[in-house]
């Protein structure tokens, strides 16, 4: 079987077997049709498994170095990173397979600048805190909100799809589904459930959504009783409202709150493999990006032991 039919059977794997996302799937689609076309031209007409060798990827490397995005600029490591993640994936796949390709482990990622994560300290959260005012339905939800976003660690899309039947205030726990479909237990402070019954304590409907948009140009004319669930894209904006309203002079967003979220667990001696299952990340390189900020921390409180021993 020749690579093109190999590389759909492995997209429709993806899918199927794997449970990844239709997104997920066309990525990786994009990614190893983009390997196909920079070295159809190095191999035979039928294009085998076992035609991509050491040599093939090392020039493979080279040319996707050289390519260039829409804008003419050449593609960033961490893009490059994707497109090789993919072809190792679909390496991996051959071999399970036992079809005779390049050894997946020969497929090394560039090296790439660790992400600089922008969070806030726990004086700044109060200061974004007491920012939003507490007289208004508006506020009452967006204090909910902040709160359940740094006590909770949420994705902003996690946020959004939450329902009120979905959150035990009393227990303070609620499941949700991140990232490839993967269920996992949310634990949220007294206060954050406090700020959320105080929140639908003025709510006047039936609808189920936890957060609403109260604008009063919302089409009613859905019958889902998803139109006035707030999206994503709403929430940044209130969460930069009142940063800003708050002096705070960082770029903050809801994913800022996440990292904030993480990085005050990692401070107060949480490990990092419980802040990765509180996250949902499936690979702990990726939750590894709070210790460049939580070692400088750390190493302030050893100098401190030692001068005080």
């Amino acid at each position: 079987m020749n690579l093109p039919d190999l590389i759909e059977e492995f997209i429709e794997h993806l899918e199927v077997e794997s449970g990844r996302s239709q997104r997920t799937a066309e990525n990786y689609r994009h990614y190893l049709d983009k390997f196909y076309d920079l070295t159809a031209d190095l191999v035979s007409d039928e294009y085998h498994p076992s035609e991509i060798t050491p040599e093939l990827l090392r020039k493979y490397r080279l040319r996707l170095n050289r390519e260039k995005s829409p804008d003419g600029s050449g593609l960033k490591t961490l893009t490059q990173s994707y497109y090789l993640i993919a072809l190792r994936g679909f390496l991996k796949y051959l071999s399970k397979r036992g079809i005779k390709s390049l050894d997946p482990s020969l497929v090394e990622l560039p090296h790439a600048a660790r992400k600089q994560v922008t969070f806030l300290h726990y004086d700044e959260v109060e200061d974004l805190m007491n920012a939003i005012p507490d007289d208004t339905e508006s506020g009452l939800r967006d204090r909910a909100i902040v709160e359940l976003l740094f006590s909770g660690g949420l994705r902003v899309s996690e946020l959004v799809n939450l329902n009120r039947g979905d959150i035990n205030l009393d227990r303070r726990e609620f499941m949700v589904r991140g990232k490839g479909s993967k269920d996992r237990p949310i634990f949220i402070s007294t206060a954050a459930a406090d700020r959320v019954r105080e929140y639908l304590a003025v709510r006047h409907d039936d609808l189920p959504a936890l957060f609403l948009n109260n604008s009063k140009h919302m089409n009613d004319l859905d019958t889902s009783g998803n139109y006035r669930r707030l999206t994503a894209r709403s929430i940044q904006r209130i969460i930069d409202k009142y940063s800003r309203a708050a002096g705070i002079v960082k770029h903050v967003t809801p994913h800022t709150l996440r990292h904030s979220f993480a990085t005050d667990l990692l401070m107060n001696g949480a490990d990092i493999r419980s802040v990765q299952a509180l996250l949902g990340h499936s690979d702990i390189s990726t939750t590894q990006i709070y210790t460049h900020v939580t070692d400088p921390h750390l190493k302030e409180v050893h100098e401190k032991f030692q001068s005080e021993s």
